[in-house]
């Protein structure tokens, strides 16, 4: 499949890589063209933008937890109908998991993808330095997939002419865009970095402000045809998608509202592959599981900024007759904290959450866990039987204390510190911090909805 594409990548985190990323998008979409946006790596935040400037749901690029095929796939299944692909990278393009390779990093997946690439410089307290920046990252790019340079908080205009004026004649790549600086259009953050598209209401400000700063300061002719020099994306081996009609088994309730909302469009698109249907609720807004739903989901998000409203919902006695009745239920990371006693936020005030499973959750200053995550179950689950693996990621500042002598009993888990024990399951639960990626374990899917067609059966 062909398909112009362009992937934004940074020097380092905080280069303002998102700003960028988004300004693109929004001038693009304002020149007609219909934007596909793409997140290296795991991510739900900065694909909750994309999603939003774009009107298309964001994908994620990860060749560790999809497999190069299934990353290939998802490229490809998600440019379907549009008229350019813009990639967002993430940290700075070389860091991943292995120097050697640079695996997991926007460099790899540039590489496999065969997709040209914007570097972002912050030039900021610099000029002719920014050459030789330029110049170590272009000794390191093998496959020659820098084609071009965009540099962010420049001073003034005669900054970036004398910066572009160093990098061209130096490195002999394009600097084909600058962005000012301009405090009207940073992106206001919280701990587990920025703020979500999904709690700041209409953005339709912002993406004229983004598509504005950048409409004469961007050299478009020379930016398209850079997207449109992108190779042929290399076909997948093998499909995670059946293609076949959709055949209705049963239905999975889904959180969806500012405290629930960190879900990979692949998993929910795979529930729907395996026949369930997916029916989104609100625990925020009051709202009880849907009375006809065979499967729950809550993933992740920011209880913790709405414990207040969480504690008080009417529906939290039904929500547990539910599950003690059965319920087939994955709870990842937020959701799995929902499920605890208790939760206790920065400023140490404690609230009582649903008291399903025998853990305290209490917010922490430092990060708890980050980083990629091999999981094996140590039971039969509602999505993996004992002992079968999946892959994923964890990104946390709580931390769950057990009690009355519980103990993990969930997964084994495997990440670059060691490996330890995590979570609740058994029969019809599954929870825990991590975030499971379907596209991992193709049998996730299909075993819920076996429990959900099991469920309805018995119900």
């Amino acid at each position: 499949m062909v398909i112009p594409r362009i992937m934004v990548a940074g020097t380092h985190s905080g280069v303002g890589k998102t700003t960028i990323t988004l300004a693109l998008m929004a001038a693009l979409i304002q020149r007609g063209l219909k934007i596909q946006g793409f997140k290296v790596g795991p991510d739900y935040i900065d694909p909750g933008y994309h999603t939003a400037v774009t009107g298309r749901p964001s994908r994620n690029l990860d060749a560790w937890m999809a497999g190069v095929d299934g990353m290939l796939e998802l490229l490809e299944r998600g440019s379907i109908g549009a008229d350019m692909a813009v990639i967002e990278g993430v940290m700075g393009y070389y860091d991943g998991r292995k120097l050697e390779s640079f695996s997991g990093s926007s460099a790899e997946i540039a590489r496999i993808t065969k997709t040209p690439v914007l570097l972002v410089v912050d030039v900021a307290g610099m000029a002719e330095t920014a050459a030789a920046v330029v110049r170590g990252f272009q000794s390191l790019d093998a496959a020659g997939n820098i084609v071009g340079i965009i540099v962010n908080r420049v001073g003034s205009h005669g900054h970036f002419a004398l910066v572009q004026r160093a990098i061209e004649t130096v490195a002999h790549l394009p600097v084909v865009g600058y962005l000012l600086k301009n405090p009207a259009i940073e992106m206001p953050e919280r701990h587990l970095g920025l703020l979500p598209a999904i709690e700041r209401g209409s953005l339709t400000a912002l993406w004229d402000r983004l598509a504005d700063q950048i409409s004469h300061t961007f050299d478009w002719p020379r930016i398209m045809r850079l997207a449109y020099s992108a190779r042929e994306v290399p076909r997948p081996h093998g499909h995670m998608f059946s293609g076949m009609p959709k055949r209705s088994v049963g239905k999975v309730a889904v959180a969806r509202d500012a405290a629930f909302n960190f879900y990979y469009p692949e998993n929910l698109e795979l529930l729907e592959d395996a026949g369930l249907e997916v029916a989104p609720f609100s625990p925020l807004a009051g709202e009880a599981i849907p009375s006809d739903a065979d499967a729950l989901y809550l993933g992740g998000g920011f209880p913790e900024e709405f414990l207040g409203a969480l504690s008080d919902a009417p529906y939290l006695a039904e929500l547990r007759q539910r599950l003690r009745r059965g319920l087939p239920t994955l709870a990842e990371c937020g959701g799995y904290m929902y499920l605890g006693e208790s939760i206790t936020n920065h400023a140490g005030e404690t609230y009582p959450m649903a008291s399903v499973l025998p853990i305290r959750v209490a917010m922490q200053r430092t990060l708890a866990a980050l980083g990629y995550r091999e999981i094996e179950s140590l039971v039969d689950s509602p999505v993996l039987a004992a002992g079968e693996m999946a892959r994923g990621h964890e990104f946390h500042y709580s931390r769950a204390t057990f009690v009355n002598d519980a103990k993990p009993s969930g997964y084994r888990i495997k990440g670059w510190k060691g490996q330890g024990q995590d979570g609740v399951a058994n029969s019809q639960l599954a929870a825990g911090y991590a975030h499971l990626y379907f596209p991992s374990n193709l049998h996730m899917a299909r075993r819920l909805a076996d429990h959900a067609v099991a469920y309805r059966q018995q119900h």
